[in-house]
């Protein structure tokens, strides 16, 4: 269903590609947006090893919610920071392509444990995390997506 890697010996391995996902705060979530047009919005996210998916929060409403109501196929794209060789220009970049489906949580403490975990992601300051559950929670919508195929690459920019 989905297609190899044309590159393969830049291929990373799964285990490398969940190391991004993890140690990486932000990239691309992808999906079909209005009158065809393909939607591409940077968002943080959430990777869970427990249950292999990948979790972000928005708003309840906009275009984001729109297309995932109209169509739940969505893909994602998370780079690392990169690096240089010594005396070369070019920055070495590993990315990540997940591809899979995703849905609005409704069950109240997933949403809960799904915005901890994001806010202990980006601070380590359990006082802010209280005042954003407070004061934010209740406008957030959280989404998950289920990965159907995830692959990943280092590629070599010059």
């Amino acid at each position: 269903m989905f297609r190899e890697m044309r590159r393969i010996k830049q291929q990373i391995t799964q285990d490398e590609c969940i190391q991004i996902l993890k140690e990486q705060p932000r990239g691309v979530l992808s999906m079909f947006g209005e009158d065809g047009y393909p939607y591409g919005i940077p968002l943080d996210h959430l990777y869970l090893e427990e249950d292999n998916k990948l979790y972000f929060h928005c708003a309840k409403t906009g275009h984001k919610i729109d297309a995932i109501r109209a169509c739940d196929k969505v893909s994602y794209c998370v780079m690392d920071e990169g690096f240089r060789k010594t005396g070369e220009w070019a920055l070495n970049i590993k990315s990540v392509v997940i591809f899979g489906r995703i849905r609005i949580v409704e069950e109240e403490e997933k949403k809960r444990k799904i915005c901890e975990e994001l806010v202990r992601k980006m601070h380590d300051d359990e006082e802010y995390l209280r005042r954003e559950m407070e004061n934010a929670f209740p406008r957030v919508c959280c989404l998950e997506m289920t990965i159907d195929h995830m692959t990943g690459k280092l590629v070599n920019e010059s």
